[in-house]
């Protein structure tokens, strides 16, 4: 151990810490979860720190020296460098000060090693008055929280759904021509192609994909440069401009000052806005997962139009049972991501006056199911929808049975008769087709045209041989 000081005094800290006292405090304080902050967010954090020494320097606030060694530190912790030296829980001061305060220290003392001066000495480069200049923990933490979840859905979330969304529109094309019995209130309906029901699948998954995209818009306004309490206090009126400028050129993404800067310290509405975009892509994933599952269920006392591929044997009992697991775990994925999701709208809540105090458990959340949901996405389409498989014979055997064709007679016979000719093919186990021959109400010809049921697939009045 060694000491370290900070403001509250000495505090003896592992030797081979590049943190310091404030940190150690932290680390004892918070003893909770024993999970620290996502990994993603401590890179960002090292590159804000980067962009506000460049912007520092750039508006003559840090000489050179030092501004270049906090930039090579701070590079190193956005690059993937250091991630054991950020031990703070999850569970700690709301607005993330020990964390920020963990990233001063960090880079100050590495900027010691990297200037030969000793571990601790705050020297050349002090963690507050020069890595922290212009800063506070108020306005930093929520533009890391910002710009670290706006990168993960961009670079985890989008592609995966994109990629769910093209298997199955392949998927779709290749089911273009099966035609199968379409089902409302879990009921028979009338008969749709499975390339149908596929393009709706991948319309939701498109529509998501979309979603994680205005996710990332929303996101973009950053509350650095409002310091403590929204007022800017110690910071040059460039500075978050120009910190703006600098995490735009390093990620690809556009970003921007906060219109209002008490607002994006005191609320955290944009986060609670994303929150609600993850919960309604996990509730299309789940309406997709769940309808391949349903739909490949049997093999032979189920539906089974669909043939799933075989991932793992499914029963320990059972020899040769296959289950759908790659449904049921994108089903458990979605419940999952929308209790983050829900957690994080009660945090949004949780901001009086000047500040919101949940931070730490905000980025937890999000940066979670943005995970959970990208990887979810992404085996599916891979070790599911892409081995998929109809069983033709049984598609055409459940439309050939439905009663539901009677429908297409509506514009023949009338609602009134149709429904009775349903009702007795039900309660005599007679064809649709024999009964209204029998009761003469339609001749040969324009019923077999009217109950073909792939012209009922085109809409219209395709079907009433007209």
């Amino acid at each position: 151990m060694r000491i370290e000081r900070d403001s509250m005094g000495e505090l003896p800290v592992p030797d081979d810490a590049l943190y310091g006292a404030s940190t150690q405090r932290a680390v004892l304080n918070f003893p909770i979860s024993g999970r620290p902050l996502p990994a993603r967010f401590i890179r960002t954090l090292g590159l804000v720190k980067l962009a506000s020494a460049r912007a520092n320097l750039e508006l003559g606030r840090l000489p050179a020296d030092k501004a270049r060694l906090i930039e090579q530190a701070a590079r190193e912790i956005a690059d993937g460098q250091h991630g054991a030296q950020f031990p703070v829980d999850v569970f700690q001061t709301g607005s993330g000060t020990s964390t920020n305060t963990n990233a001063n220290e960090v880079i100050a003392n590495r900027c010691s090693l990297l200037a030969g001066q000793p571990i601790g000495s705050k020297q050349p480069v002090h963690p507050n008055d020069d890595v922290n200049r212009g800063q506070s923990s108020n306005d930093i933490i929520p533009t890391v929280l910002h710009v670290s979840v706006a990168l993960a859905l961009h670079q985890e979330l989008v592609p995966a759904l994109e990629t769910l969304a093209s298997a199955l529109e392949m998927k779709s094309a290749d089911f273009a021509t099966v035609v199968k019995i379409g089902r409302t209130h879990l009921m028979d309906a009338t008969p749709l192609t499975l390339g149908q029901e596929f393009s709706g699948y991948a319309a939701q998954a498109r529509k998501s994909a979309a979603r994680a995209r205005r996710a990332v818009d929303a996101l973009a306004e950053l509350a650095v440069g409002g310091t403590a309490v929204g007022t800017g206090l110690n910071t040059h009126p460039e500075f978050a401009g120009r910190v703006c400028r600098i995490l735009g050129a390093e990620t690809g993404l556009t970003f921007r000052e906060a219109a209002n800067h008490f607002e994006a310290q005191g609320a955290r509405d944009d986060c609670v806005e994303v929150a609600g975009q993850l919960a309604t892509i996990a509730s299309s994933l789940t309406k997709i997962a769940g309808d391949i599952r349903l739909l490949g269920s049997g093999p032979r006392a189920g539906l089974a139009e669909l043939r799933l591929p075989a991932t793992q044997p499914g029963s320990s009992i059972m020899p040769g049972k296959v289950n759908p697991v790659m449904s049921e775990m994108l089903i458990q994925v979605c419940l999952y991501s929308q209790g983050l999701s829900q957690t994080v709208v009660q945090c949004g809540r949780d901001g009086h006056f000047e500040l919101n105090v949940t931070l730490p458990l905000m980025a937890h959340c999000l940066h979670e199911a943005v995970h959970c949901l990208a990887n979810g996405a992404k085996v599916f389409a891979e070790r599911c929808v892409a081995g998929l498989e109809a069983d033709e014979v049984r598609c055409r055997e459940l439309v050939n049975r439905s009663l539901m064709l009677v429908t297409a007679l509506n514009p023949h016979i009338g609602y009134d008769q149709a429904a009775a000719v349903a009702k007795e093919a039900l309660a005599t186990g007679k064809t649709l087709r024999e009964i209204v021959l029998a009761k003469k109400l339609m001749d040969a010809a324009t019923l077999d045209r009217a109950l073909d049921p792939t012209e009922m697939t085109k809409g219209g009045e395709s079907a009433l041989g007209e």
